[in-house]
């Protein structure tokens, strides 16, 4: 009797769980943002679900989910430059998956594989690709021009699979040692070079500024001279014979001068 009725148990147990594990396969849940691609014994059947809880045909229907929502895809790409250079690039890609390609998406593609499968390929054909038409320098120069027609590349080839680049961002050019260090060495010698000039164009305004200063001390010694060369000719024609006996007058004292001579001083004043 107890055997008996601990079979009846066991069984129980057994409907019981069976019965939860039915009514569990009845159900799935979609996430905000996804969609619920599903399939019917493993074939995508064109119906989706949006977010929420959803009933499915247990052990005939599955659910694939695809997110939809901005996902960030970083990759490291390297490419050659047009003066074959090495360039060794990282990429960050804000991308999502159009809810209306989900299917598609599955049934192409599958619901994880699109990074794999679609965007690290494209970003790799699109970066080598573009790179290609610039030179090292001209990479570091137009980075916002490089960066624009690699997104613009990028999008064509993705677009056709329901995938749509919301945001490109190019965070790091990196060149070989050899060139790096060939940059920098051609940085300080245009630094030099600027420095020289500098120093030269200094010089130059120095020169013409003490040229200049020179001319007008010239021009001055000129003037000075000429005027002192009038007065001096005006001096001259105002000097008479009269002018010089009344002069003479002026200045002296009423003692006639003594004369000395054959051993004796003759005395005018007596």
């Amino acid at each position: 009797m107890n055997k008996e009725k601990g079979k009846r148990s066991a069984l129980s147990i057994l409907i019981a769980v069976f019965a939860l594990v039915l009514v569990l396969s009845c159900f799935t849940f979609v996430p905000v943002g996804s969609t619920g691609v599903v399939k019917n014994l493993g074939a995508p059947s064109g119906k989706t679900f949006n977010n929420g809880l959803k009933f499915k045909v247990p052990f005939v229907q599955s659910v694939d989910i695809v997110d939809n929502k901005i996902q960030k895809f970083k990759v490291d790409a390297d490419a050659v430059t047009s003066d074959l250079q090495e360039v060794f690039s990282t990429i960050a890609v804000n991308y999502r998956v159009n809810p209306a390609d989900s299917v598609s998406i599955v049934r192409n593609i599958g619901a994880l594989m699109y990074q794999d499968k679609i965007l690290y390929p494209a970003v790799q054909e699109s970066v080598k690709s573009v790179t290609a038409k610039y030179t090292a320098e001209g990479l570091i120069t137009e980075r916002a021009k490089v960066s624009a027609e690699i997104a613009k590349a990028l999008e064509a080839k993705v677009n056709p699979h329901g995938i749509s680049v919301q945001e490109f961002n190019i965070e790091n050019f990196k060149f070989s040692e050899v060139f790096t260090r060939a940059i920098e060495e051609k940085q300080v010698a245009q630094q030099n070079l600027i420095k020289v000039r500098t120093q030269e164009e200094e010089r130059v305004v120095k020169a013409e500024a003490q040229a200049k200063a020179a001319e007008a001390e010239a021009q001055a010694i000129r003037v000075r001279a000429e005027a002192q060369a009038e007065a001096n000719r005006q001096l001259a024609a105002s000097i008479t014979a009269t002018l010089v006996e009344y002069e003479k007058i002026q200045k002296w004292d009423g003692i006639l001068p003594k004369v000395s001579g054959s051993g004796a001083i003759v005395d005018f004043r007596e």
